[in-house]
C-alpha cells in the first residue's frame, strides 16, 4: 500500500544522500511512467540511503531490484524508454556498469542521432564512484574521461546537494541519456540551503569568488579545494577561485573563460587518471585561448596513472588531499611552503573513510 503525503520535508540543511531521494521522489510522483531499479535498491543500506523508503512509497512494480547482469539491465532501460517508459538505473559502482558500455555506446548514445531526432533514449544512470574502505583496483575507479568522450551522452558529477538534487530531476525529464556520477564520499556532506539560481545541466557553479588564480574542480575535490582556498587566503593571501563544473558535458566554458581572463592562472583538479581526462581537455582549451593572456603555466592534478592500490599505506598518498593543492598554488607563485600552518588545519582520523559514520564499503 503506498503511502499518502510523503514529499520529504524542507528543512534549512540538506544531506546530499537526502537530496538524491528527494529527487527521486518529487519524479517518480511527477511522472507516473518512471522506473527506478538497480542491484540493491532495496537493500538494508538503501544505496547509501539514497533510496530509502521509495519501494514503500511507490511499490515494487516501480522500485526493484535486479539480478547482477549489467548488460542486460541497461538493454531494459534502453527498450523502456523507446515505449515511453523512462528509467533511472542505479549501479552501487561505477566498476560494474563496464560491462554495460555496448548497450550504452552503441545504442542509448548513438539513437537520437541514427533516428534524425525523431526518437531519443531518455535514461538516467546513477553510477557510485570513489575510495574507501581498501575497495582498491576494480572497485574505486573514476571513469569520467571515457563517458565524456562518447558523442550523445551527458555526464554530471555535482558536489553539493542542493546542486544534486537540482541536476539528478533535470537529468531524468532529460530526452537523451544522462551519466549521473556520485562520489561515495559525498552522500554523507550537507549543505546550508540559500535562495540561489536552479542548477542547470551544463552550468558550473563559482563557490568562491578570486583575483590571483582559478581553481577548476568537480566531484568531491572541490569540498578540498574550498578548504585549500581559504587556507591560501589566511596564509599567503593569495585569492582563488573556485569553480565546480557540476557538468562535465556539456561543460560551462564560458565561466571558465570569463575567470581565467580575470585571474591569468588556473589549476584544474581531476579525480580521474591523469593523463587523457577530463582535465587534459580542460588545459587544451585554455592554452589555446588565452596562450598570450596567462601569467603561469597551466597546471593540473589527478591520480597516478597506475591503478589505485588496495593497501591502507598504499593508499596514503595515492588521492589529492587540500594540502597537495596548497602546495601546488604556493610554487605557482613561488610561496615558500610551510607545514606550521597546515596545524591549524584539524585533519581527519583516517584517510580511507569520509567519517566515522561511513561503516562501508556500500
Amino acid at each position: 500500500m503506498l503511502i499518502k503525503n510523503y514529499m520529504p520535508k524542507f528543512s534549512k540543511t540538506l544531506n546530499f544522500a537526502d537530496a538524491i531521494n528527494q529527487a527521486l521522489t518529487n519524479c517518480l510522483k511527477k511522472d507516473k511512467n518512471l522506473i527506478c531499479y538497480g542491484l540493491g535498491i532495496n537493500d538494508p543500506k538503501r544505496i547509501f540511503t539514497t533510496t530509502k523508503g521509495l519501494v514503500e512509497k511507490f511499490g515494487t512494480k516501480r522500485i526493484f531490484d535486479v539480478p547482477t547482469s549489467e548488460n542486460a539491465n541497461t538493454g531494459i532501460s534502453i527498450g523502456a524508454s523507446l515505449a515511453g517508459v523512462r528509467s533511472v538505473v542505479t549501479h552501487q559502482r561505477l566498476d560494474f556498469f563496464l560491462l554495460s558500455m555496448d548497450q550504452l555506446v552503441n545504442s542509448a548514445a548513438k539513437w537520437y542521432y541514427m533516428f534524425d531526432g525523431k526518437k531519443s533514449v531518455p535514461i538516467t544512470i546513477r553510477l557510485i564512484i570513489g575510495r574507501g574502505w581498501g575497495q582498491g583496483p576494480t572497485h574505486s575507479q573514476n571513469l569520467q574521461a571515457w563517458f565524456n568522450h562518447i558523442p550523445g551522452l551527458k555526464v554530471l558529477m555535482p558536489t553539493y546537494a542542493d546542486d544534486a538534487k537540482d541536476l539528478l530531476e533535470a537529468a531524468i525529464y532529460d530526452p537523451n541519456p544522462v551519466i549521473f556520477l556520485e562520489h561515495r564520499w559525498l552522500h554523507y556532506t550537507s549543505i546550508k540551503l540559500s535562495k540561489r539560481k536552479k542548477a542547470k545541466i551544463g552550468s558550473a557553479r563559482i563557490c568562491k569568488t578570486g583575483k590571483d588564480i582559478t581553481i577548476i574542480s568537480m566531484s568531491y575535490l572541490t569540498l578540498e579545494a574550498v578548504k585549500a582556498a581559504d587556507f591560501l587566503k589566511k596564509y599567503y593571501n593569495i585569492s582563488c577561485e573556485v569553480i565546480d563544473l557540476r557538468s562535465i558535458k556539456p561543460l560551462d566554458w564560458k565561466k571558465v573563460f570569463s575567470s581565467i581572463n580575470k585571474t591569468k592562472r588556473v589549476l584544474v583538479l581531476d579525480t580521474g587518471f591523469e593523463d587523457n581526462s577530463v582535465s587534459s581537455e580542460i588545459i587544451t582549451k585554455i592554452v589555446d585561448k588565452f596562450y598570450n593572456v596567462l601569467k603561469y603555466k597551466p597546471s593540473r592534478m589527478g591520480m597516478p596513472n597506475y591503478p589505485e592500490p588496495t593497501s591502507y599505506g598504499l593508499t596514503k598518498k595515492f588521492y589529492i588531499t587540500y594540502e597537495e593543492i596548497i602546495f601546488k598554488i604556493a610554487k605557482i607563485f613561488n610561496k615558500k611552503y610551510n607545514k606550521k600552518y597546515l596545524k591549524n588545519i584539524k585533519k581527519e582520523n583516517f584517510h580511507d573513510i569520509p567519517n566515522k559514520l561511513f561503516k562501508g564499503p556500500f
